[in-house]
């Protein structure tokens, strides 16, 4: 679901170069570049194997004249892919930063659960990646939200935040963050988005056709 709604914020126009680090096997990289279809897309993935699926997936969907992978570790800094900033970034960065408190559901998926640097690293790459003017979005946890605009208010701001709750009348769990490097427009927090009617748990009318690409998640 993350994936997908995360996808779903991208606007990027044509031409416009976004990056998602921590793209995994490229749900949301192919997801965005689908709705997207002429602007260009590049992933970064540690993990060798989840980045080879991931340019397997590219090819399968025929998406290679627009849609690149590369092997690189948000640890190790922007600077280290050897590439020019981007238009805008998107990321899903791992929800948690303190193994004490939870355990993956495997040592494989780990590293897409625990992140090494937490927010701090993160939010550091996603500022390098993008030019000035440029766009970083990140969904994350709604209990992280003050740690994310503080981490990125030194050098973003113009922030607009979507709550995404799971019912009308139940808090937000998730928060999609949208901030402008050198942005100086004041804090927006729009209408939330809800995921389920309370009639079966089945998805809300138009969650459901954000998910299923029919609608954008717009700003």
């Amino acid at each position: 679901m993350d994936a997908a709604l995360l996808a779903a914020t991208c606007d990027a126009g044509p031409g416009q170069r976004v990056l998602e680090p921590g793209c995994g096997v490229g749900g949301a990289l192919l997801a965005a570049a689908t709705r997207r279809p002429e602007a260009i897309f590049h992933g970064v993935e540690r993990d060798a194997a989840a980045a080879t699926l991931a340019a397997e997936n590219i090819a399968l969907n025929d998406l290679s004249s627009r849609v690149s992978i590369s092997t690189g570790d948000v640890e190790a800094g922007f600077r280290a892919l050897g590439l020019p900033a981007f238009d805008a970034v998107m990321a899903n960065p791992p929800y948690f930063d303190d193994p004490s408190v939870l355990r993956a559901p495997s040592p494989a998926k780990s590293g897409a659960w625990m992140a090494d640097g937490g927010l701090v690293a993160w939010t550091a790459f996603c500022l390098k990646a993008v030019r000035e003017g440029g766009t970083i979005t990140l969904i994350h946890r709604a209990d992280r939200l003050a740690d994310i605009l503080d981490l990125l208010a030194p050098k973003a701001g113009s922030f607009r935040i979507r709550p995404v709750a799971p019912f009308v009348d139940a808090p937000a769990k998730r928060v999609i963050v949208r901030a402008i490097k050198t942005g100086k427009a004041p804090l927006v927090l729009l209408p939330p988005l809800v995921m389920h009617d309370r009639e079966g748990g089945k998805h809300a009318a138009r969650a459901e056709a954000i998910l299923r690409g029919a609608l954008d998640l717009s700003w």
